[in-house]
Protein backbone atom coordinates (compact mmCIF):
# COMPACT_ATOMS: atom_id res chain seq x y z
CA UNK A 1 0.00 0.00 0.00
CA UNK A 2 1.02 3.69 -0.66
CA UNK A 3 2.01 5.63 2.29
CA UNK A 4 -0.51 8.96 2.41
CA UNK A 5 2.12 12.00 2.62
CA UNK A 6 0.77 14.29 5.73
CA UNK A 7 0.48 18.00 5.00
CA UNK A 8 3.67 19.54 6.41
CA UNK A 9 4.91 16.49 4.20
CA UNK A 10 4.03 17.91 1.20
CA UNK A 11 4.21 20.65 1.72
CA UNK A 12 8.20 20.22 2.49
CA UNK A 13 8.30 18.24 -0.98
CA UNK A 14 6.67 21.33 -2.44
CA UNK A 15 9.44 23.48 -1.18
CA UNK A 16 12.17 21.26 -2.85
CA UNK A 17 9.97 21.06 -6.36
CA UNK A 18 10.08 24.57 -6.01
CA UNK A 19 13.80 24.99 -6.11
CA UNK A 20 14.89 23.13 -8.45
CA UNK A 21 12.12 24.37 -10.72
CA UNK A 22 13.43 27.88 -10.10
CA UNK A 23 17.02 27.04 -10.81
CA UNK A 24 16.00 24.54 -13.54
CA UNK A 25 13.90 27.77 -15.58
CA UNK A 26 16.63 29.99 -14.94
CA UNK A 27 19.15 27.99 -16.66
CA UNK A 28 16.67 27.65 -19.58
CA UNK A 29 18.15 31.16 -20.65
CA UNK A 30 20.55 29.45 -22.54
CA UNK A 31 19.32 26.21 -24.10
CA UNK A 32 15.78 27.83 -24.86
CA UNK A 33 15.45 31.89 -24.30
CA UNK A 34 12.06 31.70 -25.42
CA UNK A 35 10.80 29.25 -23.31
CA UNK A 36 12.85 31.17 -20.63
CA UNK A 37 10.93 34.37 -20.93
CA UNK A 38 7.76 32.98 -21.30
CA UNK A 39 8.01 30.35 -18.32
CA UNK A 40 10.27 32.49 -15.79
CA UNK A 41 7.52 34.69 -14.98
CA UNK A 42 5.03 32.71 -14.60
CA UNK A 43 7.19 30.80 -11.96
CA UNK A 44 7.71 34.15 -10.54
CA UNK A 45 4.19 35.19 -10.17
CA UNK A 46 3.24 31.57 -9.20
CA UNK A 47 5.67 31.50 -5.91
CA UNK A 48 4.66 35.50 -5.07
CA UNK A 49 1.25 34.34 -5.12
CA UNK A 50 1.66 30.98 -3.22
CA UNK A 51 3.34 33.06 -0.10
CA UNK A 52 0.88 35.87 -0.73
CA UNK A 53 -2.50 34.23 -0.44
CA UNK A 54 -0.90 32.27 2.63
CA UNK A 55 0.43 35.44 4.65
CA UNK A 56 -3.26 36.16 6.05
CA UNK A 57 -3.23 32.45 7.93
CA UNK A 58 0.35 32.61 9.18
CA UNK A 59 0.30 31.94 13.12
CA UNK A 60 3.18 32.69 14.65
CA UNK A 61 3.38 36.44 13.67
CA UNK A 62 4.49 37.06 17.74
CA UNK A 63 8.21 35.13 16.57
CA UNK A 64 8.19 37.29 13.78
CA UNK A 65 8.21 40.17 16.02
CA UNK A 66 10.56 39.11 18.18
CA UNK A 67 12.85 38.26 15.56
CA UNK A 68 12.17 41.62 13.92
CA UNK A 69 15.07 43.11 15.78
CA UNK A 70 18.20 40.97 15.49
CA UNK A 71 17.01 40.64 11.70
CA UNK A 72 17.58 44.63 11.26
CA UNK A 73 20.69 44.36 13.23
CA UNK A 74 21.89 41.90 11.08
CA UNK A 75 21.82 43.88 7.89
CA UNK A 76 22.96 47.19 9.29
CA UNK A 77 26.24 44.65 10.62
CA UNK A 78 26.20 43.53 6.84
CA UNK A 79 26.10 46.38 5.01
CA UNK A 80 28.91 47.95 7.47
CA UNK A 81 30.88 44.73 6.62
CA UNK A 82 30.15 44.91 2.49
CA UNK A 83 31.36 48.20 2.85
CA UNK A 84 34.99 47.75 4.87
CA UNK A 85 35.22 44.90 2.40
CA UNK A 86 35.10 47.25 -0.96
CA UNK A 87 37.82 49.41 0.92
CA UNK A 88 39.62 46.54 1.21
CA UNK A 89 39.03 45.36 -2.28
CA UNK A 90 39.95 48.30 -3.96
CA UNK A 91 43.03 49.16 -1.78
CA UNK A 92 44.76 45.78 -2.40
CA UNK A 93 43.78 46.58 -6.35
CA UNK A 94 45.64 49.62 -6.36
CA UNK A 95 48.60 49.65 -3.80
CA UNK A 96 50.88 47.96 -5.82
CA UNK A 97 49.85 49.42 -9.20
CA UNK A 98 49.00 48.57 -12.50
CA UNK A 99 52.26 47.39 -13.67
CA UNK A 100 52.72 44.62 -11.14
CA UNK A 101 49.21 43.23 -12.36
CA UNK A 102 50.54 43.09 -15.76
CA UNK A 103 53.98 41.33 -15.12
CA UNK A 104 52.78 39.12 -12.16
CA UNK A 105 52.13 35.52 -13.14
CA UNK A 106 49.22 33.60 -11.53
CA UNK A 107 49.97 31.07 -8.75
CA UNK A 108 50.65 27.69 -9.24
CA UNK A 109 46.85 26.02 -9.10
CA UNK A 110 47.22 21.76 -8.62
CA UNK A 111 43.24 22.35 -8.50
CA UNK A 112 42.95 24.15 -12.16
CA UNK A 113 45.67 21.17 -13.69
CA UNK A 114 43.10 18.30 -12.08
CA UNK A 115 40.59 19.96 -13.55
CA UNK A 116 41.95 20.31 -17.38
CA UNK A 117 43.29 16.87 -16.97
CA UNK A 118 39.78 15.55 -16.34
CA UNK A 119 38.27 17.27 -19.51
CA UNK A 120 41.32 14.76 -21.48
CA UNK A 121 39.88 12.07 -19.85
CA UNK A 122 35.94 12.27 -19.10
CA UNK A 123 33.00 12.23 -21.75
CA UNK A 124 32.30 15.58 -23.86
CA UNK A 125 29.01 15.07 -22.24
CA UNK A 126 29.69 15.61 -19.03
CA UNK A 127 32.57 18.05 -19.43
CA UNK A 128 30.08 20.23 -21.08
CA UNK A 129 27.57 19.87 -17.84
CA UNK A 130 30.68 20.94 -15.94
CA UNK A 131 31.06 23.74 -17.85
CA UNK A 132 28.00 24.57 -17.71
CA UNK A 133 26.39 27.84 -16.10
CA UNK A 134 24.04 26.43 -13.98
CA UNK A 135 23.48 28.24 -11.05
CA UNK A 136 25.17 31.55 -9.51
CA UNK A 137 25.43 33.88 -6.68
CA UNK A 138 21.68 35.16 -7.56
CA UNK A 139 20.70 31.46 -7.58
CA UNK A 140 22.09 30.85 -4.22
CA UNK A 141 20.55 34.19 -2.60
CA UNK A 142 17.07 33.28 -3.67
CA UNK A 143 16.86 29.65 -2.69
CA UNK A 144 17.57 31.26 0.90
CA UNK A 145 15.05 33.71 0.03
CA UNK A 146 12.41 30.91 -0.80
CA UNK A 147 13.47 28.69 2.26
CA UNK A 148 12.81 31.84 4.28
CA UNK A 149 9.34 32.48 3.18
CA UNK A 150 8.48 28.86 3.52
CA UNK A 151 7.59 29.19 7.19
CA UNK A 152 4.46 30.14 6.05
CA UNK A 153 4.01 26.93 4.59
CA UNK A 154 4.84 25.53 7.68
CA UNK A 155 8.13 23.73 5.88
CA UNK A 156 10.68 25.86 8.01
CA UNK A 157 9.87 26.20 11.78
CA UNK A 158 9.41 29.88 12.70
CA UNK A 159 10.42 32.68 12.98
CA UNK A 160 11.85 33.21 8.91
CA UNK A 161 13.53 36.57 10.18
CA UNK A 162 15.07 34.70 12.88
CA UNK A 163 16.84 32.40 10.05
CA UNK A 164 17.02 35.46 8.20
CA UNK A 165 18.70 36.89 10.88
CA UNK A 166 21.45 34.30 11.50
CA UNK A 167 22.17 34.02 7.63
CA UNK A 168 22.78 37.74 7.04
CA UNK A 169 25.05 37.93 10.22
CA UNK A 170 26.87 35.09 9.47
CA UNK A 171 27.19 36.18 6.09
CA UNK A 172 28.41 39.78 7.25
CA UNK A 173 31.10 38.13 9.90
CA UNK A 174 31.63 35.89 6.86
CA UNK A 175 32.65 38.83 4.72
CA UNK A 176 34.57 40.81 7.62
CA UNK A 177 36.37 37.73 8.40
CA UNK A 178 37.47 37.14 4.16
CA UNK A 179 38.33 41.12 3.98
CA UNK A 180 40.87 40.76 6.79
CA UNK A 181 42.67 37.95 5.29
CA UNK A 182 43.11 39.21 2.01
CA UNK A 183 44.17 42.44 3.33
CA UNK A 184 46.73 40.39 5.13
CA UNK A 185 48.70 39.54 1.99
CA UNK A 186 48.43 40.84 -1.88
CA UNK A 187 47.72 37.58 -4.20
CA UNK A 188 47.85 38.02 -7.79
CA UNK A 189 45.08 37.25 -9.49
CA UNK A 190 44.42 34.26 -11.53
CA UNK A 191 43.03 36.31 -14.54
CA UNK A 192 46.33 39.21 -15.14
CA UNK A 193 44.34 41.17 -17.63
CA UNK A 194 42.00 42.39 -15.14
CA UNK A 195 43.31 45.05 -13.53
CA UNK A 196 44.03 46.45 -16.82
CA UNK A 197 40.72 46.10 -18.39
CA UNK A 198 38.40 47.08 -14.85
CA UNK A 199 40.78 49.51 -13.50
CA UNK A 200 42.48 51.38 -15.91
CA UNK A 201 42.71 55.10 -14.10
CA UNK A 202 44.61 53.14 -11.27
CA UNK A 203 48.02 54.62 -11.44
CA UNK A 204 50.80 52.33 -12.77
CA UNK A 205 53.27 53.14 -10.36
CA UNK A 206 52.83 51.51 -6.80
CA UNK A 207 51.85 53.11 -3.78
CA UNK A 208 55.17 55.15 -1.53
CA UNK A 209 55.14 52.38 0.95
CA UNK A 210 55.14 49.67 -1.46
CA UNK A 211 57.80 51.51 -3.33
CA UNK A 212 59.84 51.81 0.05
CA UNK A 213 59.54 48.50 1.69
CA UNK A 214 58.47 46.08 -1.30
CA UNK A 215 60.12 47.55 -4.59
CA UNK A 216 63.94 47.17 -3.68
CA UNK A 217 63.68 44.07 -2.28
CA UNK A 218 60.93 42.05 -4.81
CA UNK A 219 63.46 40.34 -6.92
CA UNK A 220 66.92 40.61 -5.53
CA UNK A 221 67.35 37.86 -2.75
CA UNK A 222 70.49 38.88 -1.41
CA UNK A 223 68.52 41.86 -0.78
CA UNK A 224 65.94 39.87 1.39
CA UNK A 225 68.68 38.10 3.04
CA UNK A 226 69.97 41.78 4.23
CA UNK A 227 66.70 43.09 5.16
CA UNK A 228 65.84 39.96 7.53
CA UNK A 229 69.27 40.54 9.25
CA UNK A 230 68.92 44.16 9.58
CA UNK A 231 64.87 43.86 10.45
CA UNK A 232 65.04 47.67 8.71
CA UNK A 233 64.14 49.20 5.24
CA UNK A 234 67.66 49.88 4.77
CA UNK A 235 67.63 50.60 0.50
CA UNK A 236 67.53 53.52 -0.89
CA UNK A 237 64.09 53.79 -2.78
CA UNK A 238 64.95 56.97 -4.27
CA UNK A 239 62.54 59.88 -5.27
CA UNK A 240 58.84 58.97 -4.14
CA UNK A 241 56.55 59.01 -7.28
CA UNK A 242 53.54 60.94 -5.69
CA UNK A 243 50.04 60.67 -5.89
CA UNK A 244 47.12 62.36 -6.76
CA UNK A 245 45.06 63.49 -3.55
CA UNK A 246 41.62 64.07 -3.82
CA UNK A 247 39.40 66.10 -2.13
CA UNK A 248 36.46 64.37 -0.19
CA UNK A 249 36.30 66.73 2.62
CA UNK A 250 36.34 64.26 6.15
CA UNK A 251 37.02 61.07 4.01
CA UNK A 252 40.02 62.82 2.62
CA UNK A 253 42.23 60.61 4.66
CA UNK A 254 40.74 57.35 2.19
CA UNK A 255 42.38 58.98 -0.80
CA UNK A 256 45.86 57.59 0.66
CA UNK A 257 44.27 53.87 0.13
CA UNK A 258 42.12 53.72 -3.00
CA UNK A 259 44.37 55.98 -5.28
CA UNK A 260 41.93 57.66 -6.72
CA UNK A 261 42.75 59.29 -10.32
CA UNK A 262 41.75 63.06 -10.97
CA UNK A 263 39.45 61.49 -13.47
CA UNK A 264 37.37 59.89 -10.51
CA UNK A 265 37.70 61.48 -7.79
CA UNK A 266 34.98 63.62 -7.29
CA UNK A 267 33.63 60.89 -4.69
CA UNK A 268 34.90 57.99 -2.50
CA UNK A 269 31.61 56.12 -2.90
CA UNK A 270 31.25 56.13 -6.26
CA UNK A 271 34.43 54.92 -6.46
CA UNK A 272 33.79 51.96 -3.94
CA UNK A 273 31.11 50.73 -6.07
CA UNK A 274 33.76 50.50 -8.84
CA UNK A 275 35.35 48.00 -7.41
CA UNK A 276 33.17 44.85 -7.23
CA UNK A 277 34.92 41.73 -6.72
CA UNK A 278 38.12 43.25 -7.19
CA UNK A 279 41.60 42.14 -9.64
CA UNK A 280 43.39 39.98 -7.07
CA UNK A 281 42.65 36.60 -5.82
CA UNK A 282 40.34 37.39 -2.48
CA UNK A 283 41.20 34.97 -0.46
CA UNK A 284 38.95 33.38 0.70
CA UNK A 285 36.16 33.01 -2.67
CA UNK A 286 32.84 35.57 -1.46
CA UNK A 287 30.65 34.00 -3.87
CA UNK A 288 31.35 30.26 -2.41
CA UNK A 289 30.80 31.56 1.31
CA UNK A 290 27.56 32.67 0.50
CA UNK A 291 26.77 29.18 -1.61
CA UNK A 292 28.02 27.00 1.65
CA UNK A 293 25.79 29.37 3.84
CA UNK A 294 22.38 28.91 1.68
CA UNK A 295 23.53 24.65 1.31
CA UNK A 296 24.19 25.26 5.49
CA UNK A 297 20.61 26.79 6.10
CA UNK A 298 18.78 24.27 3.79
CA UNK A 299 20.50 21.38 5.26
CA UNK A 300 19.42 22.40 8.70
CA UNK A 301 16.18 24.25 8.49
CA UNK A 302 14.73 21.51 6.05
CA UNK A 303 16.92 18.75 5.62
CA UNK A 304 15.76 16.03 2.20
CA UNK A 305 16.79 15.33 -0.66
CA UNK A 306 16.58 18.66 -2.00
CA UNK A 307 19.08 19.27 0.81
CA UNK A 308 21.67 16.55 -1.20
CA UNK A 309 21.03 18.53 -4.38
CA UNK A 310 22.28 21.76 -3.15
CA UNK A 311 25.16 20.59 -1.85
CA UNK A 312 25.88 19.13 -5.40
CA UNK A 313 25.07 22.40 -7.03
CA UNK A 314 28.11 24.03 -3.91
CA UNK A 315 30.26 21.75 -5.31
CA UNK A 316 29.44 22.43 -9.16
CA UNK A 317 30.00 25.99 -8.75
CA UNK A 318 33.51 25.50 -6.61
CA UNK A 319 35.00 23.67 -9.89
CA UNK A 320 33.39 26.37 -12.29
CA UNK A 321 35.06 28.92 -10.01
CA UNK A 322 38.31 27.07 -10.41
CA UNK A 323 37.74 26.22 -13.86
CA UNK A 324 37.03 29.92 -15.24
CA UNK A 325 39.95 31.17 -12.69
CA UNK A 326 37.56 33.29 -10.83
CA UNK A 327 39.13 32.20 -8.03
CA UNK A 328 42.12 29.61 -7.16
CA UNK A 329 41.36 26.02 -5.51
CA UNK A 330 42.34 27.27 -1.72
CA UNK A 331 40.71 29.94 -1.69
CA UNK A 332 37.01 27.50 -2.37
CA UNK A 333 38.48 25.10 -0.12
CA UNK A 334 38.87 27.73 2.51
CA UNK A 335 35.24 29.28 1.81
CA UNK A 336 33.78 25.83 2.46
CA UNK A 337 35.29 25.14 5.52
CA UNK A 338 34.74 28.75 6.98
CA UNK A 339 30.99 28.90 5.64
CA UNK A 340 30.70 25.02 7.41
CA UNK A 341 32.54 26.52 10.94
CA UNK A 342 30.51 30.37 11.02
CA UNK A 343 26.96 28.62 10.60
CA UNK A 344 27.61 26.31 13.46
CA UNK A 345 29.73 28.80 15.86
CA UNK A 346 26.44 31.24 15.02
CA UNK A 347 23.14 29.01 16.22
CA UNK A 348 22.14 30.57 19.13
CA UNK A 349 20.64 33.86 17.22
CA UNK A 350 17.96 31.30 15.55
CA UNK A 351 15.42 32.34 18.23
CA UNK A 352 12.78 29.66 17.32
CA UNK A 353 15.04 27.76 19.74
CA UNK A 354 15.29 30.17 22.65
CA UNK A 355 11.93 30.01 25.14
CA UNK A 356 9.80 33.27 25.93
CA UNK A 357 9.69 35.42 29.26
CA UNK A 358 6.06 33.86 29.42
CA UNK A 359 6.79 30.38 28.75
CA UNK A 360 9.43 30.58 31.05
CA UNK A 361 7.58 31.86 33.82
CA UNK A 362 4.53 29.07 33.51
CA UNK A 363 7.28 26.34 33.56
CA UNK A 364 8.40 27.69 36.97
CA UNK A 365 4.70 27.57 38.04
CA UNK A 366 4.29 23.75 36.60
CA UNK A 367 6.99 22.89 38.59
CA UNK A 368 5.97 24.49 41.55
CA UNK A 369 2.87 23.23 41.58
CA UNK A 370 4.26 19.21 41.01
CA UNK A 371 6.33 19.86 44.47
CA UNK A 372 3.54 21.07 46.15
CA UNK A 373 0.62 18.96 45.51
CA UNK A 374 3.80 16.19 46.39
CA UNK A 375 4.21 17.59 49.68
CA UNK A 376 0.13 17.85 50.02
CA UNK A 377 0.76 21.48 50.38
CA UNK A 378 -2.72 23.54 49.33
CA UNK A 379 -2.06 27.09 50.50
CA UNK A 380 0.76 26.65 48.01
CA UNK A 381 -1.10 24.98 45.24
CA UNK A 382 -4.03 27.76 45.83
CA UNK A 383 -1.05 30.32 45.73
CA UNK A 384 0.74 29.43 42.45
CA UNK A 385 -2.93 28.72 40.85
CA UNK A 386 -3.90 32.31 41.27
CA UNK A 387 -0.49 33.34 39.64
CA UNK A 388 -1.03 31.06 36.25
CA UNK A 389 -4.20 32.60 35.96
CA UNK A 390 -3.01 36.20 36.44
CA UNK A 391 -0.44 35.11 34.24
CA UNK A 392 -2.95 33.52 31.69
CA UNK A 393 -4.46 37.01 31.96
CA UNK A 394 -1.59 38.57 31.25
CA UNK A 395 -0.79 36.78 27.92
CA UNK A 396 -4.23 36.77 26.41
CA UNK A 397 -4.50 40.66 27.16
CA UNK A 398 -1.05 41.04 25.24
CA UNK A 399 -2.14 39.01 22.84
CA UNK A 400 -5.33 41.32 21.92
CA UNK A 401 -3.06 44.04 21.86
CA UNK A 402 -0.76 42.43 19.47
CA UNK A 403 -3.52 41.09 17.17
CA UNK A 404 -4.36 45.01 16.40
CA UNK A 405 -0.91 45.75 15.25
CA UNK A 406 0.04 42.73 14.06
CA UNK A 407 -1.84 42.88 10.62
CA UNK A 408 0.06 46.10 10.06
CA UNK A 409 3.56 44.65 11.25
CA UNK A 410 2.96 41.81 9.13
CA UNK A 411 1.99 43.83 6.21
CA UNK A 412 5.49 45.83 6.34
CA UNK A 413 7.56 42.79 7.02
CA UNK A 414 6.13 41.06 3.65
CA UNK A 415 6.96 44.58 1.56
CA UNK A 416 10.01 45.41 3.35
CA UNK A 417 11.16 41.88 2.84
CA UNK A 418 10.42 41.56 -0.84
CA UNK A 419 12.22 44.54 -1.67
CA UNK A 420 15.26 43.46 0.12
CA UNK A 421 14.80 40.46 -2.24
CA UNK A 422 14.52 42.32 -5.41
CA UNK A 423 17.35 44.86 -4.41
CA UNK A 424 19.46 42.07 -4.02
CA UNK A 425 18.83 39.90 -6.94
CA UNK A 426 19.32 43.17 -8.44
CA UNK A 427 22.72 43.78 -7.31
CA UNK A 428 24.14 40.38 -7.63
CA UNK A 429 22.54 39.59 -10.79
CA UNK A 430 25.90 39.73 -12.63
CA UNK A 431 27.59 37.63 -9.91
Amino acid sequence: MMRRLSPSQMSGAGLGIAAISYVAVDYMRYVSPWGHSRLQPVLWSVLVLAVVTRVPFYKHWSKELRAAIPFLASIFFLLGALLFEALCVRSVTAVLGLDWHRDTSPLPDTGQWFLLALNESLPETIVEILRAHIIGLHHFLMLFVMLGFSVVFDSVKAPGLGLGARYIFTMGLGRLLRAITFVSTILPSARPWCASARFNNVPSHPHRWAQKYYVPYAKDPSAIRQLLHWDAAYADPGNYIGDYRADWGPMSFLSDFLRPSYSEGSSWFALLKKAGGGCNDLLYSGHMLVAVLTAMAWTEAYGGFSSALIWLLVAHSAQREIRERHHYSVDCVVAIYVGILLWKMTGFIWSNKRKSKQTVRLEKIQNGLIHAAKDSDMETVRRLVEEMEVSLGEEKQSGVVSKRAMTVFACATVITTLGIVVLALTLTSDG
